[in-house]
């Protein structure tokens, strides 16, 4: 989504697209930050998006393409021809070149590896081996190296010429002809240090570093703990293989942190950004879960009956008052569980099934609230929520409704067969309808209270989880009974 600074700029933009103003567009390109370039190519189609960048040089070209989203990438390239793809793929830098090939189809990745020159091509697919979830999977190739018998002046001399393919020259790592990893020196020390001083006399012998198998998180923690610019990156014989920069680590802390708040709002973690995310996988990975909970809270239904029965001093009471006895022409009135008049049957339906009735609402809006709560929180500050105006709004409240539809109904449905084959159609009426309900409530109240939270330029946090599962709960106890009241 762009912030308030592109969308001002994104008409002018299509302007110059459509009257194919070729110096507007290299201007553009020349002129602003590669960041707020990406932001706007984010809202233009595929075809736009290439106008423009074939008005920037290819360096240049490739900056902007590496900080459009990953998900607009994978658009961008799908029927971008193998040459000019190719040419893109080799002026990357490597880890974000091989997160765009992880997401490729393999076919194409084979078709596009023989177009690609060699060194980049063995390096593809030497970090494509690496698990996900690894120092590998994130690590880049491209760092400055240096041996240790060699002085500081002609350090400076070789370090200029490894500058524009390094990410990063702050650090440089000295390495024997094994390229095992000996020392460290910092482009600082480099540059105080006397030309004719040894790089063996001013590097740092006890470098720490990280397995190429470790996990991914370790090293941004590691990272973290020592103030690193990057972290060195071994095999199992001491060489080294890469290093894990700063905003590769920041991108997994980030990663690391949606992915746990998710979790704990009953929420599968989601590849892509919530709102670049398909409305069937979203459903999916909520859904399982509403159902999991759901049977949970089902199961204490049975709980609450037989604790009923166990505490009174008259089970068949009991019994009777937890309405779980079916009518039998047979027996004597007296001895049917169920109640005679509406009252009783309200009381024993409230007592048997307000847990699900909260739990269902309550988990539905606690979704809802995780994933807005999160996504705004990954917003630029002074970004409109989400994007830049009420339409943007209006469309992911509208996503969610069809996604509250489809989870109640299927909710609504499981609870209903169940209720049904255990008790009768009426409680199974009465729960299936009020669980429908209920679940459209708590996703709304989850959707709604953060989007005005944000527009009140108020934190949205502030409307936790906790408390709209505590509002949808009280909500959920008066539609209820309003519904049990009106089938009994």
């Amino acid at each position: 989504m762009p912030d308030v600074y592109s969308s001002l700029i994104l008409p002018d933009v299509r302007l110059m697209v459509q009257d194919e103003d070729r110096h507007g567009l290299t201007e553009f390109c020349r002129v602003l930050h590669p960041v707020v370039i990406a932001n706007i190519l984010e809202e233009l189609e595929p075809r736009e998006v290439w106008v423009i960048l074939d008005h920037a040089d290819l360096r240049l070209r490739v900056e902007i393409f590496e900080y459009v989203s990953l998900r607009r990438q994978m658009e961008l390239v799908e029927k971008l021809d193998k040459r000019r793809l190719s040419e893109l793929l080799e002026e990357m830098s490597s880890d974000d070149r091989v997160d765009l090939l992880s997401r490729m189809p393999q076919d194409r990745v084979e078709d596009l590896l023989p177009l690609i020159a060699q060194a980049e091509r063995n390096d593809i697919r030497r970090l494509l081996s690496y698990d996900e979830h690894s120092a590998g999977s994130i690590m880049t190739t491209e760092y400055a190296s240096l041996p240790a018998d060699i002085t500081a002046e002609e350090a400076l001399k070789r370090l200029r010429q490894q500058a524009p393919d390094s990410e990063t020259i702050y650090y440089i790592y000295i390495l024997n002809r094994n390229r095992r990893l000996e020392g460290l020196v910092s482009l600082r020390e480099l540059i105080l240090a006397k030309p004719e001083a040894s790089l063996s006399d001013i590097m740092q012998r006890d470098v720490i570093r990280m397995r190429v198998d470790e996990d991914r998180e370790d090293v941004a923690q590691e990272l973290a703990r020592y103030n690193f610019i990057a972290m060195p990156i071994v095999d199992n014989e001491e060489r080294l293989v890469g290093i894990v920069t700063h905003d590769d680590a920041i991108d997994v802390v980030q990663e690391e942190a949606t992915e746990d708040a998710h979790r704990q709002g009953a929420v599968e973690p989601l590849q892509d950004d919530y709102e670049d995310t398909p409305l069937l996988t979203i459903l999916w990975k909520r859904g399982i879960w509403l159902v999991v909970l759901s049977f949970v809270a089902l199961m204490t239904a049975e709980v609450a009956h037989r604790y009923a029965k166990a505490t009174s001093r008259d089970g068949s009471r009991a019994h009777e008052v937890a309405g779980f006895s079916q009518s039998d022409p047979s027996s004597d009135e007296s001895e049917v569980g169920v109640a005679d008049d509406a009252t009783d049957l309200t009381s024993s339906l409230i007592f048997l099934f307000i847990p699900l009735v909260m739990a269902s609402g309550g988990n539905a809006g606690s979704q809802s609230a995780t994933l807005f709560i999160r996504m705004f929180a990954l917003q630029p500050a002074d970004g409109a929520v989400p994007g830049t105006g009420f339409s943007v709004d209006r469309e992911l409240v509208l996503r969610e409704l069809v996604l509250a539809a489809v989870m109640g109904a299927v909710l609504a449905l499981l609870d209903f067969v169940y209720v049904l084959i255990r008790f009768d159609l009426a409680r199974a009426t009465a729960v299936g309808v009020t669980v429908f309900l209920i679940v459209i409530l708590g996703t709304t109240a989850g959707t709604m209270l953060p989007i005005l939270f944000r527009r009140l330029d108020m934190d949205p946090a502030i409307m936790s989880t906790p408390l709209i599962a505590a509002i949808v709960d009280v909500l959920g106890v008066v539609i209820f009974y309003e519904v049990a009241m009106i089938i009994f």
